[in-house]
């Protein structure tokens, strides 16, 4: 069956930055550069795409005109034409995986042992960014020249770790990819299994995300409030063992418990009753009364808190502003319950006149 063109268009709205309609169209290279740079370094393929996708259909359900012009493409070019998007596309992503290489390696000793000698795959995570781009579509071409590129310039960085170095080796790698490797895709490639394309999506998903893992847990750093660094699997721990935590895991414990004794919707009641969504139980505690408290009390203390807090008693600047903030909470305070009052009274008289 061919692949629908409002489909791609509707996979492409709701998932498209994640590579979706590349994966319907069994474009699973591309899709996972878009799944892995969300949608094409931050969404401009996936913005791009909106003009291809007619491409991509006419490409996948093989149609002649598409085909024809595709041949006649490769007749009128020995090889691959320069593509500007194209090359900037292999040094972002050839960029992109070899500083996600870099940042993964562990800057200290892990069990004893330093980790830096991992440094040799970082020319390798270029080529392969560098390939993947150099390979969508109908062109491709071999990954030695891209690796052989990276590894070559590879000694600047280690002799000058800066960026322009690390910019040298990606850009080297992409150019030797255009110059020497790329070529025309003339023959189909045979389409793998649904079994074997996810195998193989979700092995290198997980590669990918291992890298940043390890990145998070040896590497990464959060900056308290002092300013000093800390470890950000040591900032984890201990907000793990914090008492926030543990209250709001023991709360959840709670509430699951309760759900299971009397069900959810009893549950979701109680919740919204305590998530005070009409100010009652907020009101009670600005006037410091109990809820228990008659419209008799809440009226006396409404009079007390205003006299207290009237602005026009301050003369001080602050002082006043302060006093300002409280008499208009005590009258927020006050104007809910005497509204929940009414309510209450509107409650019991339709309650009456039903029985």
């Amino acid at each position: 069956m061919g692949k629908s063109m409002i489909l791609t268009y509707v996979l492409w709205l709701v998932g498209g930055i994640f590579g979706l309609h590349h994966f319907y169209l069994g474009r699973d290279l591309q899709g996972f550069l878009w799944w892995c740079t969300l949608g094409g370094y931050m969404g401009f393929g996936w913005l791009r795409d909106i003009f291809l996708i007619p491409n991509y259909v006419a490409d996948a359900n093989e149609e002649p005109k598409y085909v024809k012009k595709f041949v006649e493409n490769v007749r009128a070019h020995e090889k691959p034409p320069f593509s500007t998007t194209r090359f900037v596309g292999m040094t972002i992503i050839g960029y992109v995986w070899s500083a996600i290489m870099s940042m993964a390696i562990p800057n200290d000793h892990v069990w004893g042992y330093s980790w830096h000698w991992l440094q040799i795959l970082i020319p390798l995570a270029c080529a392969l960014g560098v390939w993947s781009v150099g390979n969508i579509g109908h062109e491709e071409g071999s990954l030695w020249w891209p690796l052989a590129a990276a590894y070559l310039t590879f000694p600047l960085y280690l002799y000058d770790s800066t960026d322009t170095m690390f910019t040298i080796m990606v850009v080297a790698s992409a150019f030797a990819f255009d110059v020497k490797a790329k070529k025309w895709r003339k023959k189909t490639k045979k389409k793998k299994s649904l079994k074997m394309r996810i195998l193989i999506i979700s092995a290198c998903a997980l590669l990918y995300m291992s890298l940043w893992c390890s990145y998070l847990y040896f590497n990464a750093n959060l900056i308290d409030e002092d300013g000093e660094e800390i470890p950000l699997h040591e900032a984890i721990h201990h907000f793990i063992r914090s008492p926030w935590w543990t209250d709001l895991k023991q709360s959840l414990y709670d509430t699951w418990v309760f759900a299971q004794r009397n069900g959810w919707i009893e549950t979701w009641r109680q919740v919204l009753e305590m998530s005070d969504l009409n100010g009652e139980q907020n009101a009670y505690k600005v006037l410091d009364l109990s809820t228990r408290a008659n419209q008799t009390e809440i009226n006396s203390r409404c009079r007390m808190l205003a006299v207290k807090w009237h602005p026009d008693r301050v003369k001080d600047p602050k002082e006043k502003e302060h006093a300002q903030e409280q008499f208009y909470e005590v009258q927020r305070a006050c104007e809910i319950l005497s509204t929940s009052k009414v309510k209450r009274r509107r409650k019991n008289k339709k309650y009456t006149d039903e029985l």
